[in-house]
């Protein structure tokens, strides 16, 4: 039995995020390092290099001893030239190579691609995936991301685009500008960000009691989690709030779901911890929009894995391209 080891990476803007697992994906060693984003960046992939060389140093491993590592990185990933371009929350804006460079630092074959792909993949092996052929994550966050994994493999598109669920229109009509340039995206709303734009534009026209909109009101400082905490408590118009939100996310589930048929659709990220709250409404809304084949047959789940799921989903990339 093939007893190598495999390393995933998950890159963030604040965090550098490692793990060494097994080739059927458990966690055997963790740890973490800041992501240094000083001088454009330039000191990310070499202190990469280093944490992962001073630790084959500590567990008295070589590189002939894994298969491989992947990570997942912000940014337009090219997945055949190993770059990434544009990962402006890293400050890298040209085009770097960890592809090339990390392999020449470690000696490991070294594979990589979008993070919310890989968080994807991480759900769909270990998580709430189940390890079917057939899933659709969508992660919401500061904006909202996802992958698409149909027949067992990831969908990258003409452009690297697929998945990019956060840019399906669901209001076509007077919606929020988005940072694509284009109005009414998924992101607008269901982001943590966006269910605060909706619950200041719809505390402006509510005249009852509302413990939020009067937080609104006073000027004070809320969150998404305000917004759903107070919903659970309640209060009015944060159950408002929370009802369009999980239209919108609803609306595009459904339309993913119609279009892909996937045994699951997995939501995740912070905005994700509202729990059963969101999944019991964004289902309801699911199940509206959707028609009776899908309904009937793909399920929308909460993720499992957390903070995990890219460390995890960056070693299973790995394995792909490397065993």
């Amino acid at each position: 039995m093939n007893d190598k080891k495999l390393i995933g990476i998950d890159l963030g803007g604040t965090t550098t995020k490692f793990a060494i697992m097994t080739e059927q994906g458990d966690v055997q060693q963790r740890w973490s390092i800041d992501t240094d984003i000083m001088d454009e960046g330039s000191h990310i992939i070499p202190n990469i290099v280093d944490s992962i060389n001073h630790h084959l140093q500590i567990f008295d491993m070589e590189p002939k001893d894994f298969i491989g590592i992947g990570m997942g990185s912000p940014g337009s990933v090219d997945i055949d030239a190993g770059t990434v371009t544009g990962a402006f929350n890293l400050n890298w804006k040209g085009t770097v190579y960890p592809k090339r460079d990390i392999e020449a630092g470690t000696g490991i074959p070294f594979a990589i691609d979008n993070d919310a792909n890989v968080a994807a993949l991480g759900e769909r092996w270990k998580g709430a995936g189940d390890n079917a052929q057939d899933v659709v994550f969508i992660t919401l966050g500061t904006g909202v991301g996802g992958g698409i994994i149909m027949n067992g493999e990831l969908l990258h598109g003409v452009a690297g685009s697929a998945g990019e669920i956060g840019h399906v229109t669901v209001q076509p009509q007077g919606g929020y500008l988005c940072t694509c340039g284009k109005h009414g995206c998924l992101e607008t709303v269901a982001s943590a960000t966006g269910v605060v734009r909706v619950a200041r534009d719809m505390a402006e026209q509510y005249a009852g009691d509302s413990k939020l909109k009067k937080m609104l009101d006073d000027g004070d400082e809320i969150s998404s989690k305000i917004v759903f905490d107070l919903a659970a408590e309640g209060d009015p118009l944060a159950v408002k709030v929370m009802d369009r939100v999980m239209y919108y996310l609803g609306l595009a589930v459904a339309n993913v779901s119609n279009t892909l048929n996937p045994k699951y659709v997995i939501i995740g990220g912070g905005v994700s911890n509202a729990g059963k709250t969101l999944l019991d409404q964004t289902t309801n809304y699911f199940k509206q929009f959707t028609f009776p084949n899908v309904k009937n047959t793909t399920t929308v789940r909460l993720a499992t894995l957390g903070n995990e799921a890219g460390v995890i989903g960056a070693a299973s990339l790995a394995l792909q391209y490397n065993n």
